[in-house]
């Protein structure tokens, strides 16, 4: 098996309490250090985890420090994964624990209860390191512009409590959802959830709180963005009162329907004042909103119905200066490598484009 890394190892600078990545051969190789430094547990929730060099080499390493005596357990998503339980034969032999969540079965409703997913990304390592962000664990992102946060900090045991929720939860159509979606606080940051829910949507109504609250700037880096009524018109709303509104997206994304949907809004919402840029070198794939150059959200949801109504999802929230000022640094570095909507081309798309956009819109929720 080929090292995707070569031969230099990635180091965490020591002393770094908080630390932003977007590159992913950087941020797999230092959560690979931390978890062969780990001495109590890891505890790993992941949406796609695939079959290939990179979940392989996160599945020797868990497996070393199960048969070490650390708690190592994962969660992965069913719908997401492209491996078995017998790829983790090894793990599970040194006491390792490997869950799947709710696996796909078959219902007359199928695809409304397969629709909800975990599409939670976090690692959390012996009650003092947290990674949080936009990856899941595979080789063909290696080359996609990412965002993963290393937190060493108190608020890993907010993570822990939720994974150990989710950990329980893995094999449950049916749950009390308050439980699981109530807030959770350590310092300055909060930590919000979301679960399958139309009426609750814990993430999106901060993000209406957010972008409500803003005097100045919010810039939104998404790979996909289908928001629903009320987050376009709160957009639109603070963009026409003056705050400069920039949503940064992929020019062509991993997900080609999403790309052609989306170009059904872009023209009426840079009307109103938003401006958007396309990330063109290869796939966008960061979640974060940065409000005011102060307040960030980031975290695995995407800016879409789908991730808003029908997965289980994270964010930390808050106001770190370091933490503001990485973002800050990695949005300037991506606006680098964007071009700005142009708005002639897109009033004179041709025809077929224009059927297809209204032929995918009673699916926008599903996408």
């Amino acid at each position: 098996m080929t090292n995707p890394f070569g031969k230099e190892q990635i180091q965490v600078p020591a002393g770094n309490k908080y630390l932003l990545f977007d590159d992913p051969l950087a941020f797999y190789q230092a959560m690979l250090n931390d978890i062969g430094k780990a001495k109590k547990y890891i505890f790993l929730e992941i949406y796609k985890y695939n079959h290939d060099s990179m979940g392989a080499r996160f599945r020797d390493a868990l497996t070393k420090k199960a048969r070490e005596g650390v708690d190592v357990r994962v969660l992965i998503d069913s719908w997401g994964a492209s491996v078995s339980q017998s790829f983790f034969t090894e793990l599970e032999k040194y006491g390792g624990q490997v869950r799947f969540f709710t696996k796909i079965k078959f219902f007359l409703d199928f695809f409304t209860r397969n629709h909800r997913r975990n599409h939670r990304k976090f690692l959390v390592i012996d009650d003092e390191i947290v990674y949080l962000g936009s990856a899941n664990i595979n080789d063909y992102c290696l080359n996609w512009r990412e965002m993963m946060l290393r937190l060493k900090d108190d608020v890993a045991g907010c993570f822990k409590t939720v994974f150990n929720l989710d950990f329980s939860l893995y094999n449950k159509y049916f749950f009390e959802k308050n439980a699981y979606i109530r807030l959770l606080r350590k310092g300055s940051f909060e930590v919000i959830r979301d679960v399958p829910s139309i009426a609750k949507k814990r993430i999106s109504k901060k993000y209406l709180e957010l972008i409500r609250k803003a005097r100045k700037q919010v810039i939104i880096e998404t790979p996909y963005f289908l928001p629903g009524y009320f987050l376009r018109k709160a957009l639109t709303d603070a963009a026409m009162s003056g705050v400069e509104v920039i949503v940064i997206i992929p020019k062509r994304s991993d997900v080609g329907l999403i790309d052609i949907l989306r170009n059904k809004y872009l023209g009426p919402l840079h009307l109103s004042k938003i401006k958007f840029q396309f990330f063109t070198p290869t796939n966008l794939h960061a979640k974060v909103i940065l409000i005011d150059g102060e307040t960030f959200s980031l975290g695995s949801p995407n800016f879409d119905y789908r991730s808003f109504r029908y997965m289980h999802e994270i964010v930390l929230v808050g106001n770190e200066p370091e933490i503001v000022r990485q973002i800050r640094s990695h949005i300037n570095m991506t606006l680098k490598d964007c071009i700005p909507f142009n708005y002639e081309r897109w009033e004179t798309r041709p025809k077929f484009q224009r059927f297809v956009e209204w032929l995918l819109l009673p699916f926008r929720h599903l996408l």
